[in-house]
Parts: C-alpha cells; sequence; structure tokens
C-alpha cells in the first residue's frame, strides 16, 4: 500500500523527465511485447466475454467501496 503519495508522485514526475521514450521507440516496445503475448498464445483472446461475470462483480464491489467512502 502507498502511504506517501506525494513521494510517489515526485517520483513518477522524476522518471519521466529521465526516462522519456520517444514515439518510435514506445511503439517499438509495444510490438515486442503484443509479439511476445502472442507467441505465448495470451493475445489475442479466443473468446473476449470470457470472465467478464467476474470483471463486472469486482467493479461493483470497488463502485459500492467508493460510495462509501
Amino acid at each position: 500500500m502507498i502511504k506517501n503519495t506525494r513521494l510517489l508522485y515526485k517520483f513518477e514526475k522524476n522518471q519521466l523527465k529521465v526516462e522519456s521514450l520517444s514515439y518510435p521507440e514506445a511503439l517499438k516496445i509495444f510490438e515486442a511485447l503484443w509479439q511476445e503475448a502472442n507467441t505465448l498464445g495470451v493475445l489475442p483472446s479466443k473468446d473476449p466475454m470470457e470472465g467478464i461475470e467476474i470483471k463486472i462483480k469486482i467493479t461493483k464491489i470497488l463502485k459500492s467501496c467508493l460510495r462509501n467512502s
């Protein structure tokens, strides 16, 4: 759990300055990750609706937590 969000925000902002990628560099990384997922058989999903019931339940729970806070 993150306790000091300001410190995290400062760290993320600094990392973006230090490790900024150009669009072509980011695209190369994305394409490599996509290819790896295809090779592993993870993407594309054979049934995109698989597990939707669980996702709906989790969404309802999270929304109820937000309303109560």
